[in-house]
């Protein structure tokens, strides 16, 4: 939020969109703090985050609200760096990391699918249950096609490759033997056996 300006249009659409989608926790970061002389200002900014923050129903009174600015953590100024460094902090205490449904089997919905020259066909996605290991069989669900299996020959997040995706993860799958037209977005990727397809619904 910029200090400036107060919460706008966009701020109340960003945390209404974050309630709506289950963001259980949110740190703000009020920018442009050096472009305003006036501390009473400041804090009227603050306490408007904060009032919005409570009306839809986030610890307002609690959250971290980590006044700085951007531009000058950016530059290196020695009065800003510290206040982003505050800003990373605020949101390792803040902010809980996810529980990962491990113990589940393997679950994965497919975001999207594109080749690598070379190397095969990959899906993406984020895993929603379970874990990927390279060399695992995996089968290929959903929007009417006869169901597919594959085995997963590379697993990539964040452009590495990895031996392993866990619940949360996004990553893109390699998959043995598996055409780019036989898979598309809103199918799912899952181990062998563990998701039953139905085609009517009563």
């Amino acid at each position: 939020v910029a200090a400036t300006d107060g919460p706008m249009p966009q701020t109340r659409e960003h945390i209404l969109l974050g309630r709506q989608v289950g963001i259980p926790r949110i740190v703000v970061f009020m920018n442009k703090v050096d472009m305003v002389d006036d501390a009473e200002l400041l804090e009227l900014v603050e306490m408007e985050i904060r009032d919005l923050l409570s009306f839809y129903e986030y610890d307002g009174d609690n959250g971290p609200v980590v006044q700085g600015s951007a531009l000058g953590g950016l530059n290196n100024d020695p009065n800003w760096v510290p206040k982003i460094i505050e800003l990373m902090e605020a949101v390792d205490a803040w902010i809980e990391e996810p529980v990962r449904d491990n113990e589940k089997p393997f679950l994965m919905p497919v975001e999207d699918v594109f080749t690598i020259t070379g190397r095969g066909t990959v899906a993406t996605g984020r895993i929603e249950t379970g874990v990927a290991n390279t060399g695992d069989p995996v089968e290929i669900i959903g929007m009417g096609a006869d169901k597919l299996t594959s085995t997963i020959t590379g697993v990539e997040m964040f452009r590495k490759i990895l031996d392993r995706g866990e619940a949360g993860d996004n990553v893109g799958l390699l998959l043995r033997g598996i055409d780019k037209a036989d898979i598309r977005r809103g199918m799912v990727i899952c181990k062998p056996g563990s998701v039953k397809p139905h085609a009517k619904l009563k």
